[in-house]
C-alpha cells in the first residue's frame, strides 16, 4: 500500500527487482511447466500449480501498489486466474495453452493504440535513452511500432494455430524457445538498421563493429 504521504510503499526486505524477476521467471517458464503438466497432471492440479506460481509476485505487487493502483495490479492476475479456472473445471486442457495468445494480443492492442496517437510506443521507448531524438528519428519509430504490431499479429497467429492443432511439444518448442529467438532476431534486425540510418555510435563493442562495417 501507500505511507502517510502517499508513496508507494515497498515491500520490507524486498528489493526492486525481485516482482519483476518473478514475472520473467513465470513467462519464460510457463510453456515448460505447461507441457510437463498436460503430459503427466490433470487439468486441476496443474491450474492450482500455476496459480501458486502466480501468487508470490502478486502478494509482493499488492504491498508496493497504492490504494488507487490496485485495479491496474490485479487485472492481469485475475485474468490469468480465470483461465486457470476455466481449464480445470472445463477438463479442457489446450485453454492452459491459450496465454501466449492473449499476451501477443495485449501487446498487440498497445503497440498499435500508440500509432493513433503523435507519439508511437517505440519513440517513447527511445526517448527514455535518448531523450532528444535525431531528424527523423519520430518517423523512424514509428515504422518500428508498425512492424511490431505485425509481429505480434504473426506470433499470436502461430501460437493459436498450434494450441489448436498441433502437439503440445510443438508450442512447447514455438513458444518456449522459437518465438523468443524471433523476438531476439528482431530487435538485432532493428539496431543494426537503425545505426545504419542514423549513423550515431557509441563506444559499445557493437557500435565500435558497426561503425567499421558501415563504413566499408
Amino acid at each position: 500500500m501507500a505511507d502517510p504521504n502517499g508513496e508507494p510503499r515497498r515491500a520490507a526486505g524486498v528489493p526492486r527487482w525481485v516482482p519483476a524477476a518473478l514475472r520473467s521467471v513465470l513467462i519464460g517458464g510457463y510453456p515448460l511447466v505447461v507441457y510437463l503438466g498436460m503430459t503427466r497432471w490433470s487439468p486441476r492440479t496443474l491450474a492450482l500449480v500455476l496459480a501458486a506460481a502466480l501468487l508470490p509476485g502478486l502478494v509482493l505487487r499488492l504491498r508496493e501498489a497504492r490504494r488507487e493502483d490496485l485495479w491496474p495490479v490485479l487485472r492481469v492476475p485475475l485474468s490469468l486466474l480465470g483461465l486457470f479456472a476455466a481449464a480445470a473445471l472445463s477438463g479442457e486442457q489446450r485453454l492452459f495453452m491459450a496465454l501466449p495468445v492473449l499476451v501477443n494480443l495485449g501487446l498487440l492492442a498497445n503497440f498499435a493504440a500508440s500509432l493513433r496517437g503523435p507519439v508511437s510506443l517505440v519513440e517513447r521507448f527511445a526517448r527514455l535513452q535518448e531523450p532528444e531524438l535525431p531528424p527523423g528519428g519520430p518517423e523512424y519509430c514509428r515504422k518500428v511500432t508498425k512492424v511490431w504490431c505485425g509481429f505480434f499479429v504473426a506470433n499470436a497467429a502461430v501460437s493459436a494455430a498450434l494450441a489448436l492443432w498441433a502437439p503440445v511439444a510443438w508450442w512447447t518448442l514455438y513458444t518456449g524457445l522459437l518465438a523468443y529467438l524471433l523476438i531476439g532476431v528482431m530487435f538485432t534486425v532493428e539496431y543494426v538498421v537503425r545505426k545504419a540510418t542514423f549513423r550515431r555510435f557509441g563506444d559499445a563493442l557493437p557500435d565500435r563493429l558497426l561503425r567499421r562495417l558501415l563504413r566499408a
